[in-house]
């Protein structure tokens, strides 16, 4: 089987000094300081590895710009690329923090608010920083010893490390941070604890410190050893290593969305009968899932079967899942109609459902059975971040913020093509008459989402209007289109 073709997400963190402080790149005159209180745009920075010498790192600021520090121990964030002043070394600490040490004149970085060197010739606690993951914490989990992924067992109450591709929502995890230390959340909400067991409370034996070598993960359990697949089956637990070698090793890489579709005809699209494409099941397995992947540039995307391979148009608009190789013909245009969705092929024509439940690509316009149910089936858990922060609950009112630097986890609830949202206190989402998104509902409302971009999609209130975070960092339902302000990473 194919590998999954994902990338390694890109290291994005947040350093928090020893006053709880975040570095903070100013937009104005380059300047650094470690002043706010919470992890936004300006206090995200990238993590890049020296081609030549894996050992040292560059910090790159929200602005495109490199952390650097001259022989004085004067600090800028100015540098538009890797020069000597920009090397650093990572120093990791017994409990996950980092100290920062200037490759070039071996002295270490640090301070508070506005006064910070690289001048420090000793590691104090005003030169240690934790590290504060700013990825979208759900993500899939690969071995980098085993080439294999992790997913929750069921069966054997475990996350196994055995699959060749991540499939269906078993793959996905969660990474839930806490106090400086992260948590493995499965997609039935319970915590991997180190001896391997899953526990439905959060506690000191499911709390892991991140290391980072070579551009990998290692997970630090509360004894100092590492997390690490075991046995045949892969079981996800702390072995005997007190040093991470490649057995110790993880990437995240991004979870695709993951659908089932169903026809006019009330079945599901298939590949269960063969290479070519039909609605003529009416369960839901592996066969039935698709993962979509959505080009950056063209907004089109592919299906890929949990084969590896992708539809394709071929002759006489036929559709059939052979395709190893990307081609144009592998890619589709997906039109939201609200709760339903067509897809139009390469060939400018629309897919419909045949009587025999043949999906074939000749349609000019959209009726009935050119019309398909799209079903995301690997987000039952929800977190959404937009441009300016993560959607939490309000403190006091029955809003909810669109600009946090903490999320919450939400309920996805699939009803009929469209979605319900439903809060930790099991209430649900709706739009109020002034445009205002509450958490309070009693009853369940109908929302749409329309997957439109690269890991970003878009919510539609039953308004027709879009979710979207104001200026004052409310979520409102309000916007008649999906721009930047209405677009979540999920």
């Amino acid at each position: 089987m194919p590998a999954n073709g994902n990338r390694p997400l890109k290291l994005q963190f947040g350093l928090i000094n020893h006053e709880g402080r975040y570095l903070t790149a100013e937009n104005f005159s380059f300047k650094v300081n470690a002043s706010a209180a919470s992890l936004k745009k300006k206090q995200i920075w990238t993590l890049e590895q020296d081609s030549q010498d894996t050992q040292v790192v560059y910090l790159r600021s929200h602005l495109g710009r490199y952390l650097a520090s001259d022989k004085d121990g004067k600090v800028t964030c100015e540098a538009d690329g890797h020069n000597s002043d920009c090397r650093f070394l990572i120093v990791a600490q017994s409990d996950g923090r980092w100290a920062l040490q200037s490759e070039q004149h071996l002295r270490f970085f640090g301070g508070s608010r506005d006064y910070l060197s690289c001048f420090a010739q000793v590691i104090t606690n005003a030169e240690l920083w934790a590290v504060h993951l700013a990825l979208h914490p759900q993500a899939n989990l690969l071995s980098v010893a085993r080439r294999r992924y992790a997913h929750l067992s069921l069966e054997d109450g475990e996350v196994a490390v055995d699959v060749n591709i991540p499939w269906g929502v078993a793959a996905l995890l969660t990474l839930v941070y806490l106090d400086g230390k992260y948590g493995l959340k499965t997609c039935d909400s319970r915590f991997l604890g180190n001896d391997g067991k899953l526990l439905t409370q959060s506690g000191r034996a499911t709390a892991y410190t991140l290391e980072l070598k070579c551009g990998k993960l290692a997970f630090k359990d509360c004894e100092g050893k590492y997390l690490s697949p075991m046995g045949p089956t892969g079981t996800l637990r702390s072995g005997r290593c007190s040093k991470p070698g490649k057995d110790e090793l993880f990437d995240l890489e991004e979870s695709h969305p993951q659908v089932v579709l169903m026809a006019a005809n009330g079945r599901y699209v298939s590949i269960r009968q063969g290479v070519s494409l039909a609605a003529n099941q009416d369960d839901e397995t592996d066969m039935e899932t698709f993962q979509m992947e959505i080009d950056q540039e063209t907004r089109k995307c592919t299906f890929r079967t949990s084969q590896g391979n992708y539809w394709a148009l071929v002759a006489h608009g036929g559709i059939q899942s052979s395709a190893t190789e990307m081609s144009a013909n592998n890619m589709f245009a997906v039109e939201w109609l609200g709760h339903k969705v067509a897809v139009k092929a390469n060939n400018g024509k629309y897919i419909c459902t045949k009587k025999n439940g043949q999906l074939l690509a000749v349609s000019d316009s959209i009726g009935e059975d050119e019309q398909l149910t799209l079903k995301l089936i690997n987000r039952p858990m929800l977190i959404l971040r937009g441009e300016n922060g993560f959607i939490c609950h309000h403190k006091n009112s029955n809003t909810l913020d669109a600009s946090r630097s903490v999320y919450d986890i939400f309920t996805l609830q699939f009803s009929n093509g469209a979605y319900h949202i439903k809060g930790v206190d099991g209430r649900f989402w709706y739009v109020n008459s002034s445009g205002l998104v509450c958490s309070d509902g009693e009853a369940p409302e109908d929302f749409s989402l329309e997957l439109l971009e690269h890991r970003r999609l878009a919510i539609r209130g039953k308004n027709g209007k879009y979710l979207r975070g104001d200026q004052g960092g409310t979520l409102k339902g309000d916007a008649v289109s999906p721009g930047s302000s209405a677009l979540w990473e999920y």
